[in-house]
């Protein structure tokens, strides 16, 4: 596909154990496909270092951090300081992913609703946005949100979720983002949703190294494949690819205020 375009890629883990040894490469790559932007993900304590030197040398890469659903009762004690520490310092963009995930329950659900309880707190206190990821959890989510993250920006990443709650996360004034599961052949109605969402309320994400887009399926993921998920979501909405990426572009700068991040 030609470079015509210049996307952001809002979810992308590149300094995990999958990615940190290649990540040059991935990074030449990402740029020869017009990606102009890269949100890293940090989850634990080595991905957070690597992800501040990362930034060191390329300063169009940018870091959000928190301990997953998955890890909390592992690493979440010991990780939550090195965000706090590193927010103070004004070294993330967002806090995140964080979240509530049910349908593996790696950590039990009330550490789960712990830690995401003091990351609604850590993001209110440094108005930094919230990258949630949730996976049948979202009554909890939406209840917990209600009560203590009220009027205040959030993403819902990776959305998978039905119509419905798609709807609800709107509701919420919140973004949603979408990754390369909508490009699967049996993901109509993910479509459907790309279809129904406004577009100054979307983002996209390759969610790297996970979830390569149809035509790399099985293969590790990564930021030059997100043109593929982004045609196929304009093609979804009946608009140029030139068109959505310019909105992503708006509505990534508006979530995020690249420009205030040391």
């Amino acid at each position: 596909m030609p470079v015509k375009c210049s996307f952001v890629d809002t979810h992308a883990h590149l300094t995990s154990e999958q990615i940190l040894p290649v990540v040059e490469d991935v990074l030449a790559r990402a740029k020869e496909k017009g990606i102009s932007k890269i949100v890293n993900i940090c989850t634990d304590e080595t991905s957070l270092k690597e992800g501040l030197l990362l930034r060191d040398n390329y300063p169009w890469i940018f870091n959000a951090a928190a301990t997953t659903p998955h890890d909390v009762e592992l690493e979440g004690a010991s990780f939550f300081p090195l965000v706090e520490r590193c927010t103070a310092e004004g070294k993330l963009i967002a806090i995140g992913e964080t979240g509530l995930d049910y349908f593996y329950e790696h950590s039990n659900r009330k550490e789960q609703q712990k830690y995401l309880s003091l990351y609604f707190s850590l993001a209110t206190q440094t108005k930094l946005p919230l990258i949630f990821h949730c996976r049948d959890a979202f009554d909890d989510l939406f209840s917990m949100a209600d009560q203590e993250y009220r009027g205040f920006s959030a993403v819902l990443h990776c959305f998978t979720g039905t119509l419905e709650e798609a709807k609800a996360v709107l509701d919420r004034g919140w973004y949603l983002s979408l990754s390369g599961i909508v490009t699967f052949k049996k993901s109509e109605s993910l479509r459907e949703v790309a279809e129904y969402v406004p577009l100054d309320r979307l983002l996209i994400e390759t969610d790297s190294p996970y979830l390569a887009p149809q035509s790399h399926r099985g293969k590790l993921n990564e930021p030059a494949y997100l043109p593929e998920t982004a045609q196929i979501i304009a093609h979804a909405r009946g608009i140029s690819l030139e068109k959505l990426a310019s909105s992503i572009h708006e509505n990534a700068e508006a979530f995020f205020s690249f420009s205030k991040v040391l």
